[in-house]
């Protein structure tokens, strides 16, 4: 029956998915679409590489940093609100505000010279982006739970860490993955900028259009970064759903702002 609660919580997801694939795959509706929005323009599509290598790239630098946000995250989260860093709270919190208030632009101004063209610099400034929503909701997680849980998990023998594995991160999980899936959805917006540094992704046609004033190809690019959004939030919301019911929470907490 679990399972079966599970599975159906995936299914709207996976069928929009399904659909974004197959309109990715055809250039001509694409063409016709947008030629009929932008009849006066001869360019209407983006042709230096197909929507599925696009996507692909996309999804790589949107993967690469949300792991890293992720790690880097809820560490930290774990690691302020226990005795060994309670002190070091307000100061960890400060930096990542900073470096969140950092325009992805001015990281890539200071990051290129250092990396160089490309993903490196674009995985920067989206990992420092995107730390922020999985540190504030590891907090607030880790803070929420029931000092009697931590207890109860003492008094039966467990050591600290095994409290914080087997007890601690499964109750808090689900804000956790509120977070990263706040996290993930910024990610997939701001690697559109990655394009200005050659790190391609649905970016490069934004940024092409902008740049060669051709709005119906920025147009194309920023309707599949939106709808692949979109999708990711749903798939994540899934889990957030099914890893609440999993730990008898009824409705996951939202990420804080």
């Amino acid at each position: 029956m679990r399972r079966g609660l599970t599975l159906r919580l995936f299914l709207w997801p996976t069928v929009a998915l399904v659909g974004y694939l197959a309109l990715a795959s055809m250039p001509g509706l694409w063409a016709a679409l947008l030629h009929a929005l932008f009849p006066g323009e001869a360019r209407v599509l983006y042709q230096q590489a197909s929507m599925f290598e696009l996507i692909g790239r996309t999804l790589e630098l949107v993967a690469i940093s949300s792991v890293l946000s992720v790690v880097v995250g809820v560490s930290l989260g774990m690691f302020v609100t226990h005795r060994a860093g309670a002190d070091f709270h307000d100061v960890v919190v400060d930096l990542t505000n900073l470096g969140q208030t950092f325009p992805p632009v001015a990281v890539f101004t200071l990051a290129v010279p250092l990396l160089g063209f490309g993903v490196r610099p674009t995985v920067l400034a989206l990992t420092l982006y995107g730390v922020l929503p999985v540190l504030q909701n590891t907090v607030a997680g880790m803070q929420a739970l029931p000092g009697a849980i931590v207890e109860s998990a003492a008094g039966m023998g467990m050591s600290p860490w095994q409290s914080l594995w087997r007890v601690e991160l499964p109750l808090a999980s689900p804000v956790i993955l509120a977070g990263i899936r706040v996290s993930v959805v910024i990610n997939v917006a701001t690697s559109t900028i990655g394009a200005i540094a050659g790190a391609g992704g649905l970016g490069a046609p934004i940024i092409s259009g902008l740049v060669n004033a051709d709005p119906a190809v920025t147009l194309q690019g920023a309707l599949l970064v939106g709808a692949l959004a979109l999708i990711l939030d749903a798939y994540l919301g899934a889990v957030e759903k099914g890893v609440a019911r999993s730990v008898g929470i009824k409705e996951p907490q939202k990420a804080r702002s």
